[in-house]
């Protein structure tokens, strides 16, 4: 059913043109270095260019000359030169080596939780309600978001890129050749730290090299996400259902149970030759929207020149052309400076209604870090019990089952590229609708019956919650300021890991063979409806800044 946006159910798209800072003295400028928002540049350019603050054929999500004016003016520059030069095979290749980072944090995630009743299984559970291996990962991720989140507005992008999967790749190995459940814990933290600022950086780096038209590409690199699920799942079908102890086995030996370590030694071999992909077929470069917030202002023209160079096309902008527009605000202190790195946070938060948003998309990412570990991570535990209600509980019809579900939620992404895109839905409606449809689907999986049901209910779930988490993954980053995104997205995905904590504490406490956690997760699948209709700006059709 179409959810139309009306007055009622979805706040105004109004920008915050006319809105002042809380803190006006953090948005003004020195009138001596940087021009009036009004005035006319002396230097002569392009046509194209001319006001491009406010002449752009694309609307911005919302108005950052409330945050400095010389950023949004040099940003409106930037982003006509990015739009101008279009979609060229380096954004291509990032679309893919991007999307393996995506592709390995869910990998990853999964990839414990597949492990997780088998380690227990073959070693014992050190404590009788905490379920170490998910608290593990959930605290390696939180570490991981918040280590690569907030440097990555320090430092850029670049690193990330070049040295996150390496060193997942190296854990996860060694994560196989573990002899107990607390020391295989302490491995899964920390190759979780290393996957847990991978979707943030990803999701960034992408969308500040894409042109405005192909914004809706960073919503659909999500079937990255799936195809790590996928990818997963088919090796655990392969692996846990044929090298495991069976589920009523009395003793559980090394020998007999090499499944969860076979998943490991392949998952790392695979994540390793990702990690070489990356440095192989692609020379990242900082993005240009995080430049000009550096004032990197040479650097910016070099990388968009080199860009529309080995694509054979062109752009207008010019040195002297932002050079004229003046000096973005702070960026003569150091960027370790305190006054830069609280301004990091600070920005998030500098109108109303910028406050507004950032508060409610937190809110968000807190909801659904419950909703994951209650679900995703305890779906194998789901599986085989509601399969011994209906009739099998075996170890290949368990894994069978979970390779079906992550193969069906494939079609997740694909569904929420093509809603986010439509007048009647875009982001925020399709975050709404993913969240609904999950909801409705979670409280009938209470009542399933047959083995067909259990499968076909469980797959559905798979598919429209990856709906929400495909477009939230992408909403994120395009309505943060590009000079604070990193932040903003780490932010809320360390927010998203203390809610998976939570999540982990209520799954070891409650009885995970029961229904009752799903009832759990469906109630903050509805709450995660409201949430998505009151956030404040639609970013459909819409420029980054």
């Amino acid at each position: 059913m179409a959810i139309e946006p009306t007055e009622a159910a979805i706040p105004s798209e109004a920008v915050l043109e006319k809105e002042k800072p809380i803190d006006a003295a953090s948005s003004s400028s020195n009138k001596s270095d940087v021009p009036d928002s009004n005035e006319k540049s002396t230097v002569v350019v392009d046509s194209h260019y001319e006001d491009a603050s406010s002449s752009s054929s694309n609307s911005d999500v919302f108005d950052i000359k409330a945050i400095d004016p010389v950023l949004a003016r040099k940003m409106a520059l930037v982003n006509n030169a990015i739009d101008e030069i279009g979609m060229t095979s380096f954004q291509w290749k990032l679309f893919w080596l991007n999307g393996f980072g995506y592709a390995v944090d869910s990998l990853l995630v999964v990839c414990q939780s597949i492990a997780n009743p088998a380690v227990q299984q073959e070693y014992g559970l050190p404590s009788a309600h905490i379920s170490g291996i998910p608290l593990a990962s959930q605290v390696g991720l939180l570490v991981g978001a918040g280590i690569w989140g907030f440097s990555a507005d320090i430092i850029g992008r670049k690193l990330a890129f070049n040295t996150s999967l390496l060193s997942c790749a190296v854990f996860v190995l060694i994560a196989g050749a573990m002899p107990s459940y607390i020391s295989f814990s302490a491995i899964v933290a920390i190759y979780s730290a290393g996957a847990g600022g991978n979707y943030i950086l990803d999701a960034t780096n992408f969308l500040e090299f894409l042109p405005t038209s192909y914004a809706w590409l960073v919503t659909f690199m999500a079937v990255w996400w799936a195809v790590g699920y996928t990818i997963t799942g088919l090796l655990a079908w392969a692996f846990m259902s044929n090298f495991s102890c069976a589920p009523d086995a009395a003793v559980c030996t090394r020998k007999d149970n090499m499944g969860w370590r076979y998943l490991h030694f392949t998952c790392g071999g695979l994540v390793l030759v990702m990690a070489f992909a990356r440095l192989a077929f692609v020379r990242m470069v900082q993005t240009p929207r995080w430049l000009i917030a550096q004032n990197r202002d040479e650097e910016v023209i070099k990388t968009l020149n080199d860009l529309s160079t080995r694509a054979g096309k062109s752009h207008n902008l010019t040195l002297e052309r932002l050079q004229a527009e003046g000096v973005v605000l702070h960026t003569e202190e150091s960027v370790w400076s305190a006054l830069r790195l609280k301004n990091h946070f600070k920005g998030l938060f500098i109108t109303r209604k910028l406050a507004w948003s950032t508060t409610v998309i937190l809110a968000n990412w807190f909801v659904i870090g419950m909703v994951s570990p209650l679900y995703s991570v305890f779906l194998p535990f789901y599986l085989q019990s509601r399969g011994a209600e209906v009739g099998d509980s075996s170890n290949y019809t368990t894994w069978r089952d979970y390779a079906i579900n992550q193969v069906v939620a494939l079609v997740g992404p694909v569904i929420a590229a093509v809603l986010i895109e439509s007048k009647w839905f875009g982001r925020r409606g399709t975050l709404a609708v993913g969240a609904l449809i999950t909801m409705v689907l979670q409280f009938g999986y209470t009542q399933i019956k047959t083995p067909a049901q259990n499968l076909g209910v469980s797959a559905a779930i798979s598919a429209a919650s990856t709906i929400y988490y495909s477009t939230i993954y992408a909403y994120t980053p395009e309505i943060l300021p590009s000079a604070h995104r990193a932040t903003g997205y780490g932010l809320c995905v360390v927010l998203n890991r203390v809610g998976g904590i939570l999540g982990v504490l209520v799954g070891s406490y409650a009885n995970v063979e029961t229904t009752a956690p799903l009832f759990v997760c469906a109630a903050l699948f509805g709450l995660l409806v409201i949430l998505s209709l009151i956030l404040p700006f639609e970013s459909r059709g819409k420029r980054s800044q």
